[in-house]
């Protein structure tokens, strides 16, 4: 990655000389009476176009996706209980260790500027794999640090089933990350029960949401908590929260074009974001790290933290 960052600073660098060199150059010599400038605005034009380019493709390759920032969301949820009144949630997804700019460094920022916004309980769902090499007990000491009373918890990707679905659980839980794969889990919140319901991935694990969901008893607050969003449809009426992740937010998104490659089913209705359908909100992060192409346009990757209150 260095070498090819190098390598685009030093293409940029030409780049620009180039088109410096033609802004200083003579338009020619004078023909029928008349200095002919139409070419070099033509030349100064082509090569303007050609250094945008590639300062957008610099961008989408070496600084879009080593930025990270904390992003503060608030959902407003009907029957939600009093006491979880202003509940915060820190939620990440796709750190995807391994990719371009995600080493060692850069998980340790990403524990640290989740703890330093002090967050009640942290969830991470899914797709910290990127490659076959990468140990999932490599990760897993450094995601022990992060820091929230009411614990952390994860669901798992289709990148992590991919790759080493047993290794990721267990280097996770070993360092006390509790991973629920179609399981619930009861937890004392603020002097009362709230329940975390994990939904195994849409792609690669076997589907049994309505079953999972059926554990949690009747009347009681829960947040479901999966990897991919086009599970929302099928999601009962009782549960009042999804949060998700998967899609990157599309990783490359042009204004009034929208994304270029689209991971769901559904398009772009849950490709980011806050949705509600239903009377029931889903919340899809865009993630951190990046698959298939290191590149990220439009779309910065960010931890969320999310506020949930009362309405």
């Amino acid at each position: 990655m260095r070498l090819a960052f190098v390598i685009a600073v030093a293409v940029l660098l030409g780049l620009l000389f180039f088109l410096i060199r033609e802004v200083r150059r003579p338009p020619g010599p004078m023909q029928w009476g008349r200095t002919p400038r139409w070419g070099k605005r033509l030349r100064v034009t082509l090569d303007a176009l050609i250094l945008l380019l590639g300062l957008l493709l610099f961008w989408a390759f070496f600084i879009e996706p080593n930025q990270l920032f904390v992003r503060e969301q608030t959902i407003e949820l009907e029957n939600w209980p009093r006491e979880l009144d202003g509940l915060r949630v820190a939620v990440l997804s796709d750190i995807h260790v391994g990719a371009s700019f995600i080493d060692d460094k850069k998980l340790r920022t990403i524990v640290d500027l989740t703890n330093e916004r002090q967050p009640e309980l942290i969830v991470i769902l899914g797709d910290y794999m990127t490659k076959a090499h990468i140990a999932p007990e490599s990760f897993g000491p450094i995601l022990k640090d992060f820091s929230a009373p009411l614990g952390t918890y994860s669901v798992l990707g289709n990148h992590d089933t991919w790759y080493s679905v047993d290794g990721v659980r267990r280097g996770l839980e070993q360092n006390g990350i509790k991973v629920l794969e179609n399981e619930v889990l009861e937890i004392n919140a603020r002097g009362t029960s709230l329940w975390l319901v994990g939904l195994a991935d849409l792609w690669t694990r076997p589907q049994w949401v309505r079953e999972t969901v059926a554990k949690v008893p009747e009347g009681q607050p829960m947040i479901a908590l999966t990897h991919n969003p086009d599970i929302f449809p099928t999601l009962p009426q009782r549960v009042p929260l999804l949060l998700a992740g998967h899609t990157h937010g599309g990783q490359v998104r042009f204004p009034l074009i929208g994304t270029v490659v689209e991971s769901s089913r559904y398009g772009d209705r849950y490709v980011r974001g806050h949705v509600v359908e239903n009377n029931h909100h889903l919340f899809v992060t865009t993630g951190i790290g990046t698959s298939i192409m290191p590149v990220r346009f439009g779309v910065t990757p960010e931890i969320v933290m999310l506020t949930l209150k009362s309405k």
